[in-house]
């Protein structure tokens, strides 16, 4: 379970204010990329909060009114469709990140990245913590804000484009979205540099 030694350690390096950063929709076939930022009051348990892969969405639901009630501050940021595609998946989730850095109201002087790679271009001094939504409590609840803000807009485009279903699949490549994008076509919040394999593109 994630706790806060992470951010201990930062604290102990001399920073103040350490806020966790996380994705999520790096993988599908369609929307933006999302990226959370937070930052936590020392210690502050919230009871369940794990890396959001392992929770239900009706728990992530929960965890997030806490979150955001709870936190000193929290940022939610894009990556939108066209720099995904200009400047590939990698660098339209660096931007998100940074913008969800550079949005939180209380400024942070450090960050903990999930994953194996800080982002270019980054203003603060920051650590990349592989798998550190299930280590770091502020990296976790980073994690849930981006997943369900990004569900939830994939809710929206369901109402927009109901014959992909994306309620369903929330835009990630099951086989029940492949089949409705070969049924269909792509629409205009597709990926289309991933649904080359898809569309038989070379």
């Amino acid at each position: 379970m994630p706790d806060y030694s992470y951010e201990k350690a930062a604290e102990n390096s001399g920073f103040k204010l350490i806020c966790g950063v996380d994705e999520a929709g790096r993988g599908p076939l369609a929307g933006p990329v999302c990226a959370a930022a937070v930052i936590l009051p020392d210690d502050l348990e919230i009871e369940g909060l794990n890396d959001s892969k392992k929770l239900s969405e009706k728990k992530r639901e929960q965890l997030y009114d806490v979150i955001i009630e709870k936190a000193i501050a929290y940022s939610v940021a894009y990556g939108t469709l066209e720099e995904i595609e200009e400047k590939n998946i990698l660098n339209a989730t660096f931007l998100a990140m940074n913008r969800a850095i550079e949005g939180l109201k209380t400024v942070a002087d450090f960050a903990l990245i999930d994953g194996n790679k800080i982002p270019t271009d980054i203003k603060i001094p920051a650590a990349a913590i592989v798998k550190g939504d299930a280590k770091s409590m502020s990296i976790a609840a980073a994690s849930i804000l981006a997943k369900v803000s990004r569900d939830r807009l994939l809710m929206e485009y369901d109402k927009k484009y109901p014959q992909y279903q994306f309620a369903k699949h929330k835009g990630y490549g099951t086989k029940l979205h492949t089949d409705l994008i070969k049924e269909y076509g792509p629409c205009e919040i597709h990926r289309l540099s991933f649904l080359k394999n898809i569309l038989g593109e070379k």
